[in-house]
């Protein structure tokens, strides 16, 4: 087993708008999709599953549990409310935080169960405002799930990235500037791994050749996109 830094290229990211599909709209242009939509809140924890059916809420961390029919929307100011019975549910389209982390979410939401007012937030995920202070772990890489027995991680701090696509560790400077983020030069470990970690681990350098385009779809994942068209998906690390 090496131990010792190899240096590597620098690497160009092109951060793109997140427009692409998927991409959460902006608040107030969305009515709640006719999938269930999601709200979660904390302290107490507590969840809401709205389907073209029911509304299926668990409170007081799992608690309280209430499913009843969906009235249907009605549309009020920025939002639509739900009455029905046991709950009432007003969302309103304007940005949320969990309270509990640094995610975003797209819409703030009120819930009364039983009689009982809870806030939280619902909704579309938001892209994160910076990269900086994130972490990551990797979903997929080049259309393959990774290997589930090795860790992953990538990791931007004020001045600094790294992270591991399931093998050896990478880090090194980042900027962003004029919409383009440029990582390097990078070093990383020399160490062989069992399994398919190095060959996931080799998808993902290569992918980081080139220019990236880095998108944010509305589950909350980050999609990395080299011009050959592979990628990488990560997932938020709260």
């Amino acid at each position: 087993m090496m131990s010792k830094f190899l240096p590597l290229i620098a690497l160009p990211l092109v951060l793109a708008g997140c427009a692409a599909s998927g991409a959460p709209q902006a608040p107030g242009e969305k009515p709640v999709p006719s999938a269930a939509y999601m709200a979660v809140g904390t302290e107490p924890g507590w969840t809401l599953e709205i389907t073209p059916e029911r509304l299926n809420y668990a409170g007081d961390y799992g608690e309280t549990k209430i499913a009843v029919p969906n009235p249907g929307a009605t549309p009020s100011m920025n939002g639509e409310t739900y009455a029905a019975g046991r709950l009432a549910v007003v969302i309103k389209h304007a940005p949320c935080s969990d309270g509990m982390s640094d995610r975003r979410y797209a819409d703030t939401v009120r819930v009364i169960a039983d009689g009982k007012r809870v806030e939280g937030c619902g909704g579309n995920i938001l892209p994160p405002d910076t990269l900086a202070g994130s972490n990551w772990s990797f979903v997929s890489i080049g259309g393959t799930p990774v290997a589930a027995d090795r860790p992953t991680s990538l990791a931007f701090d004020g001045t600094r990235l790294s992270g591991s696509a399931g093998c050896n560790r990478f880090g090194g400077g980042y900027k962003v500037e004029d919409g383009l983020l440029t990582a390097g030069p990078l070093a990383a470990t020399m160490m062989a791994c069992p399994g398919p970690a190095m060959e996931q681990e080799r998808a993902f350098l290569d992918l980081m050749q080139g220019p990236v385009r880095i998108e944010f779809p509305s589950d909350g994942t980050m999609l990395l996109t080299g011009k050959d068209g592979k990628s990488a998906v990560l997932k938020r690390v709260i």
